[in-house]
């Protein structure tokens, strides 16, 4: 049987089952809690319990010491309970309050998803979980020092690894080395998380997200994540590419439409080849969201990819009512100093 948790200050309130963590219980259900290594380790998930007790799966955590827990505190990461409980912990609200790290990393997996993006999987350490909001992003240090961003495509609540989509750019250092001579196993230097492309969720509004390229990376993290905190929104993807090859992963937001109500998926083709077999939209890909939208003025819009297609986004939705403060980006520069 769950019980509730009462969150103070904020006076949020939660649900956890005896058998999971009071912070997989919050983050399942959309608070957005302080932790770092999820083990036990390093305290950084340290709250009060104003009223009620924990216990743990094990001996105490490291990350706590006996007069702290003695007066009161416990790691909401082991933490478990059979009773109901108030806790007095800060919530994060926003991106800004996520102060950005570096970390060791090691290449999990390299997939190749279509002609020109790889599916780069990056495994933290055992010992450490790099904290984000869904749509923010990282930098990977090379060898030389250059920085190179990427969007993160996994949600926060999938963090075990961090999911990149890099597109390959030529001349670019890190991508021709992602396309080349990286292997399983490499370590990466990294830094994040970083960005404030994140979903407004105490919004009523309906989403429009329009992705262009790999613009899909951090819009399947929002996505992902409002699927799994329960957002009942109305949501509208729109995903802007040249040809059908370009549609890197084209089951996923498919499958998405079929098995919820609220979500609707178009892709929007420009230049689709002879071979395509294409009978969708076609053209640029804001024209299709001003087509379906001709009064913007009661959604709240996410864009990210080129720059000049966020831009023509922009452009198209608030000359349809869209007021600018709902309107979000994400725009990738897809030249060497920066390959999102």
């Amino acid at each position: 049987m769950p019980h509730t948790i009462r969150v103070e200050p904020s006076g949020h309130r939660f649900e956890a089952a005896p058998d999971e963590s009071l912070l997989d219980a919050a983050l399942r259900q959309g608070l957005v809690l302080p932790y770092g290594c999820r083990n036990g380790a390093c305290g950084s998930c340290k709250a009060r319990l104003l009223n009620g007790q924990v216990t743990y799966p094990g001996e105490t955590p490291d990350g706590i010491e006996a007069g702290e827990a003695e007066a009161g505190f416990a790691l909401l990461c082991q933490a478990r309970t059979a009773q109901d409980l108030v806790i007095e912990v800060n919530e994060i609200h926003e991106a800004g309050e996520l102060r950005p790290e570096r970390l060791a990393v090691r290449v999990r997996g390299l997939e190749r998803l279509n002609h020109d993006v790889m599916r780069l999987q990056l495994q933290l350490p055992r010992d450490r979980r790099m904290q984000f909001m869904a749509g923010q992003y990282i930098e990977v240090i090379t060898r030389e020092g250059r920085h190179r961003a990427y969007s993160l495509a996994n949600p926060p609540h999938d963090d075990g690894a961090l999911e990149l989509h890099v597109r390959f750019v030529s001349g670019g250092d890190f991508t021709e080395h992602v396309f080349g001579g990286m292997r399983e196993g490499e370590v990466l230097q990294i830094q994040g998380p970083l960005g404030q492309f994140t979903l407004r969720e105490a919004s009523p509004n309906p989403v429009v997200l329009v992705a262009g390229g790999t613009g899909f990376a951090p819009i399947k993290g929002l996505l992902e994540h409002a699927f799994h905190v329960g957002t009942t929104r109305p949501l509208h993807l729109y995903w802007g590419v040249r040809a059908r090859r370009d549609l890197y992963l084209p089951a996923l937001p498919e499958a998405w439409a079929e098995a919820r109500p609220n979500f609707s998926y178009t892709p929007v083709l420009s230049e689709p080849l002879a071979g395509d077999g294409w009978d969708g939209r076609t053209g640029f890909v804001h024209d299709a969201v001003a087509a379906d939208y001709p009064d913007a003025s009661g959604v709240d819009v996410y864009a990210a990819g080129p720059p000049v297609m966020v831009r023509a986004v922009r452009d198209a939705v608030v000359d349809h009512g869209l007021p600018e403060a709902r309107f979000h980006s994400d725009p990738f520069e897809w030249g060497i100093p920066e390959e999102k």
